[in-house]
């Protein structure tokens, strides 16, 4: 069995063999659904708070986009090495510690002054949540019985789906009744919950086969890359000179060329540490193209999704609790139907199923173009929300599924890591990208006529992104690539920031 983080965890009988239906097991899902949940809401609930966080804090677009970018440039640098110490130092242990840490990071977002100190504040947080959250499905699997696991990994994503349906609607309660600090602030009793349950009921495991070093230099590079690019991207729309939009590329790019050596040397040659990435995992031509899929995906999403919510709130009048609950109907869909997509994708194969779950999503995001000024709900969102939540739901689980079927069994968890990682890059370029391709810049931000066509413009390119990843699913992905694999059936989950990480049956198999 693997774990999020992609280092092989104990074997089946060396854990502790909890049953779903015992009351520690059942203790076990609740502290790891509200510790992913914390994260997970962090990366959504924020959006429906930030017309109102621009307007108290004076932030301009481009702060705005730091405040989302900061926490998931963090969480997307350090996820992978936050796998490999739970791995290394105890689950349990670094769980906690990233909720400690993400609690008082909330805190301190909660109290900031200025949009500078929230920013870092944010920052601060992702690091915890790249602690927390490997930990939480790592848990699961190596605690349970392995004929309990795909039970309690599907609970822990139907719960976590759960959560990802109310909170927008919640943090939009709370941004309109008590203020937008509360968004932050709720995580600090969920955070002692979750503190006080995994203290006396989540047993200790890690992997005894890891050895080595931390691939830190791996880890930095690879962050010191995103912040850069994300930098340069954000700064061609805000009050950054042209001088430091150029040093900040040419340091990104540096960075990235410099991670792909390092980790291409630890991955050739025996070396005390381990690569954080080991190149030799997209030998896989489908893992690759996947990849690359899943870019363009959730690329497309992360940006509009941005742009969404401040467009419903500044250009069409909604309130903080109707902008929340306006995607509602996508997390419903997708908590209905993605498993029986799953399903459907091991029975037919994936490449047509995507390809049409794709295409549909592209024609959700053009129909959400004709949000305006003074919009209805019904005629003007809801029928590109409904569109968007059905190809979602034929695109997620199979994605999913093709990722851990590409890749080398050896390198299924790590496979698992490396989408999410991309998923969640791919979210932090389209937030820093996006505006600048469209033209808003931090003064149309303040000119809902301006910042309306904007939108119009992003959405439409976002649909063009989509169309071209559905070009290339149906050129690409192997039709009989799940076939030859014994996968778990999808779980119910709504992949808002991420691909749901789930390890593959068969190398929980290998492992006995």
């Amino acid at each position: 069995m693997t774990d999020l983080g992609g280092a092989a965890a104990p074997a089946p009988a060396a854990g502790p063999q909890l049953q779903v239906s015992s009351a520690v097991g059942r203790w076990v899902l609740l502290a790891t659904v509200l510790g992913s949940s914390m994260a997970l809401l962090d990366s959504t609930v924020v959006n429906v708070a930030l017309p109102t966080i621009g307007r108290n804090l004076n932030a301009s677009l481009a702060e705005l986009q730091w405040v989302v970018t900061g926490y998931t440039l963090s969480l997307a640098g350090l996820v992978l090495l936050g796998g490999s110490l739970g791995d290394r130092a105890g689950r349990r242990r670094i769980f906690l510690i990233g909720v400690v840490w993400f609690a008082l990071a909330s805190a301190l977002c909660g109290a900031a002054p200025s949009i500078g100190v929230l920013i870092g504040a944010r920052v601060l947080q992702g690091v915890g949540g790249a602690l927390l959250t490997p930990g939480s499905l790592a848990i699961i699997q190596a605690s349970f019985a392995p004929d309990q696991r795909a039970r309690a990994v599907g609970a822990w994503s139907g719960l976590g789906g759960v959560a990802a349906a109310i909170g927008p609607v919640v943090g939009g309660w709370l941004v309109q009744a008590a203020g937008w600090r509360w968004v932050f602030l709720l995580n600090l009793p969920l955070a002692a919950a979750v503190i006080a349950v995994t203290m006396r009921h989540v047993p200790e495991t890690r992997d005894p086969s890891s050895h080595g070093g931390f691939d830190i230099a791996g880890a930095g590079l690879a962050a010191l890359a995103l912040a850069g690019i994300t930098y340069a991207l954000i700064g061609a729309t805000g009050s950054a000179g042209t001088i430091a939009v150029v040093v900040a590329i040419v340091i990104g790019v540096a960075a990235a060329i410099a991670f792909v050596e390092v980790e291409r040397r630890r991955t050739r040659r025996p070396d005390p540490t381990p690569p954080m990435l080991p190149l030799d995992i997209f030998s896989s031509r489908q893992f690759s193209v996947i990849n690359v899929i899943t870019f363009l995906v959730y690329g497309a999403f992360g940006g509009l999704l941005f742009l969404l919510v401040l467009q419903l709130q500044v250009v069409s009048g909604f309130s903080p609790v109707e902008a929340g609950a306006a995607l509602l109907p996508v997390t419903l869909l997708m908590l209905g139907l993605s498993a029986r997509a799953g399903s459907l994708a091991q029975r037919v194969g994936p490449r047509w199923l995507m390809t049409g779950g794709i295409t549909g999503l592209a024609v959700g995001m053009a129909l959400l173009s004709r949000i305006g000024v003074h919009a209805s709900y019904v005629a003007d969102v809801l029928p590109g929300v409904i569109v968007y939540g059905l190809g979602l739901c034929l695109t997620v689980a199979p994605l999913t599924a093709t990722v851990l079927a590409s890749a080398d069994v050896r390198h299924a968890g790590v496979a698992s890591g490396v989408n999410n990682a991309v998923a969640r890059a791919a979210g932090l370029v389209s937030v820093a990208a996006l505006p600048v391709a469209v033209g808003l810049t931090s003064a149309a931000y303040h000119d809902p006529a301006r910042f309306s066509q904007g939108f119009d413009r992003a959405a439409i390119a976002c649909a063009l992104l989509l169309l071209i990843a559905a070009a290339l699913t149906a050129a690409l992905v192997d039709n009989n690539v799940l076939r030859s694999h014994a996968l778990p059936e999808a779980s119910r989950a709504c992949p808002i920031g991420a691909p749901q990480l789930q390890p593959a049956s068969r190398v929980e198999q290998s492992s006995q």
